[in-house]
């Protein structure tokens, strides 16, 4: 079960890395920070709702990145007002296109990777989109049962890809 929530690729070079919200941890925001250095990339975009104590998640991923030694300029805030994946992807894709990006890696947590590629393939398949997964020390697709956090992403990521199959 945990398998099948996992899609992702080794990363490719990219016009732009995208940084989807919902990490509380920083992982995802220092993936995309080593797929810069690594030379991947030049510039992450940080997707980003408000609702952490007034602030945009976004502002605070950037800043997190940056007391890890990363510089700021690789980092492009996209504060948003969005709920779910999908509304982020509709509000992502256009500024995508805006920009001129033609081939992005998208950068998310390994449990929700076949969702978010999916979403974001559906909104966007003139796009070339490359899932990179960032680790999380609680959910392993071989192991998920095994903590009570593990057990609670898999729970909610499973539920969310049913009720994307049957369109609600």
């Amino acid at each position: 079960m945990g398998d099948f929530l996992v899609d992702a690729g080794p990363p490719m070079h990219a016009d732009i890395a995208v940084v989807l919200a919902g990490d509380m941890w920083g992982h995802r925001i220092l993936k995309a920070a080593q797929l810069v250095q690594e030379g991947f990339v030049p510039k992450v975009l940080v997707s980003g709702p408000s609702g952490n104590y007034g602030q945009y998640e976004s502002d605070l991923a950037v800043a997190f990145a940056v007391r890890h030694g990363y510089p700021r300029d690789w980092f492009i805030p996209f504060p948003l007002e969005a709920a779910s994946t999908d509304e982020e992807a509709r509000i992502i894709v256009p500024e995508l296109r805006r920009r001129g990006v033609r081939s992005l890696l998208l950068v998310t947590s390994d449990y929700h990777t076949r969702r978010a590629g999916r979403i974001y393939r559906r909104q966007a398949p003139d796009l070339k989109i490359r899932v990179v997964s960032a680790p999380d020390e609680y959910f392993r697709a071989d192991g998920w049962w095994r903590t009570r956090q593990g057990r609670k992403q898999a729970f909610f990521e499973w539920s969310k890809t049913v009720a994307g199959w049957m369109g609600l």
